[in-house]
């Protein structure tokens, strides 16, 4: 168990620069994409389908984050894993589907007025603030559950199983109140 204990340790110094480094990198990706001037051209109609595709992708990964609470409360840690690792999981596949939308196609306006449009830009202001920043605390609380780092996984968890929960649930949100607004 010692030898086991020891490698975690020996190698957690590079596997947290791993996840420090992902965890800037990919939120500066999704901006510069996000705002490119040019989209790219990929040829293709299916792109404008993703948005829809990310709904039902959030909608899953926010029953898996529950199924994950629920079986964590009830001591069943296999289950819990699992349904962690869906979510994680869900949440990569997302990570991918978001990036090349965004990279092809322009982003669309929401058309709302009044006290839905102050509604909507505060739900889509906090889901975008805390996706940003949601990634650092799930990559360490993933990673510490993975090598059975139990204390360190519980106190991560504090902090990020409900900005995770949050960000899957605005998403399904923003995507609800601004699909009236898609042009294709």
């Amino acid at each position: 168990m010692q030898a086991k204990e020891t490698s975690h340790l020996k190698n957690e110094g590079k596997v947290k620069g791993w996840i420090i480094a992902i965890s800037v990198l990919i939120p500066v990706v999704v901006a510069i994409l996000i705002f490119m001037p040019a989209k790219l051209d990929l040829g293709v109609e299916w792109v404008y389908f993703l948005p829809h595709l990310n709904a039902v992708i959030n909608s899953a990964a926010t029953l898996a984050l529950i199924a994950g609470l629920v079986f964590i409360k009830n001591g069943k840690i296999a289950y819990h894993r699992a349904s962690m690792t869906v979510a994680f999981g869900l949440g990569a596949i997302f990570l991918v589907s978001y990036v090349i939308y965004h990279a092809a196609a322009e982003s669309t306006s929401f058309g709302g007025e009044g006290f839905v449009r102050s509604v909507y830009f505060a739900v889509l202001f906090s889901h975008i603030v805390l996706a940003a920043v949601a990634l650092l605390p799930i990559l360490f609380a993933y990673y510490y559950g993975l090598t059975d780092q139990r204390e360190k996984h519980r106190k991560i968890v504090k902090f990020a199983y409900p900005i995770w929960l949050y960000v899957t649930v605005t998403g399904v949100i923003v995507y609800l109140m601004i699909s009236p607004y898609y042009v294709h």
